[in-house]
């Protein structure tokens, strides 16, 4: 049998490894982000509908610049967004590949905070971008003073800012996005996958895009709408950066099925963006009682939630040190897969990360890590 070694793969793509996270049949999945709620049967009837009312046709192609749905998804985002402003592709995914096709490339750069979003390398390095890991500070967080001096020394055509962050699932203050695009020479892609999940008061990107040319923020539908089986994600920015990325995009590369059920979805958004509310409830108390047993865990606006695996023993009333147990990630991984649920062991040594679903889930969540103990 023929193996990749005996073809003749670019030397770059050697020895890597498909990204994914395991799809194992346990009874708590929890370690990709998905919406744990199913669609509500009022918009299946509406996505089945629309759907049907496209089958006839189906040996056209489709809209190739998705208008409609475009502007549909600029209605939502508000911010006085017009269709002009708004791209849409197969997922956030595809929409941050065609931005590295078009301002990346060989002989560019982008840069990213890490840990972030795994993607974002493997991205650059399937458009010939070469990849900068900057680091982030103190508990994973990242001031405008850290991001702007990284920034100027590697001089990145695009750099890539997650809010919230993924997997930390902290936003970023405006002021280090304000900072950022006050020094980049190339483009500034906020990723806000996660926005709908933020605290009240966060502030999203969006509100920075006048007069800022050369900012992106990119959304998708996959987590607050549930949508992640049918696999929409887009970008608000400047015309002339939609301009720039149709210049790369395949053609017809929205099928006539998947515009016409986002669409329903995005008519049926208030029941869809439902349940957010119910899994923030979940995510804070998580949050909380994984704190009160003692582990560390980072401030979350997302729909997961970071946590250290081991608990912390204060060494006195009035000492802050804290003294770290002895469980590593991949055995906390285990325990946990082992008790039936499934979390997400992302690269990051004594952490792992955690979906907030339903509350039955976070009851077997929070029983499984007893047995860390």
């Amino acid at each position: 049998m023929t193996s990749l070694s005996d073809l003749p793969l670019r030397d770059d793509l050697r020895g890597l490894s498909p990204y994914g996270a395991p799809q194992l049949d346990v009874p708590v999945r929890l370690n990709t982000n998905e919406n744990s709620y199913p669609v509500p049967e009022p918009v299946v009837e509406a996505i089945g509908k629309a759907l049907a009312a496209e089958l006839r046709d189906l040996n056209r192609y489709p809209d190739r610049d998705a208008v409609a749905l475009r502007a549909d998804l600029a209605a939502y985002l508000g911010h006085g967004l017009t269709v002009d402003q708004v791209w849409a592709a197969n997922g956030s995914n595809e929409i941050q590949q065609q931005l590295l096709q078009a301002f990346g490339g060989p002989g560019r750069s982008a840069l990213g905070f890490v840990p972030a979003y795994s993607m974002h390398p493997l991205l650059s390095l399937g458009t010939g971008t070469r990849w900068i890991p900057a680091v982030r500070g103190v508990d994973f967080g990242l001031t405008a003073d850290e991001a702007v001096g990284q920034v100027r020394e590697h001089r990145p055509d695009v750099v890539f800012l997650c809010s919230p962050n993924n997997p930390t699932g902290t936003a970023l203050d405006p002021a280090v996005v304000a900072a950022v695009l006050d020094v980049a020479p190339g483009m500034v892609v906020v990723d806000e996958a996660y926005a709908e999940f933020a605290r009240p008061g966060t502030v999203s990107a969006l509100a920075v895009l006048p007069g800022h040319p050369r900012l992106v923020v990119t959304r998708t539908m996959s987590k607050a709408f549930g949508f992640a089986g049918g696999r929409l994600g887009y970008l608000a920015a400047d015309p002339a950066v939609v301009a720039a990325v149709q210049l790369v995009r395949l053609p017809y590369h929205l099928s006539a099925l998947t515009q016409a059920a986002a669409r329903a979805a995005l008519a049926h958004r208030d029941a869809l963006l439902g349940t957010v509310t119910a899994i923030m409830e979940q995510r804070d108390r998580i949050v909380t009682e994984l704190r009160a047993r003692g582990h560390r865990v980072a401030d979350s606006d997302a729909n997961f939630v970071l946590f250290a695996v081991d608990r912390q023993l204060r060494l006195g009333a009035s000492d802050a040190a804290l003294r770290p147990g002895a469980v590593d990630q991949a055995t906390a991984w285990r325990t946990l897969l082992e008790a039936g649920v499934l979390v997400r062991d992302v690269g990051l040594p004594g952490w792992l990360r955690v979906t907030a679903g339903t509350p039955a889930e976070t009851d077997a969540f929070l029983a499984a890590m007893e047995k860390l103990s």
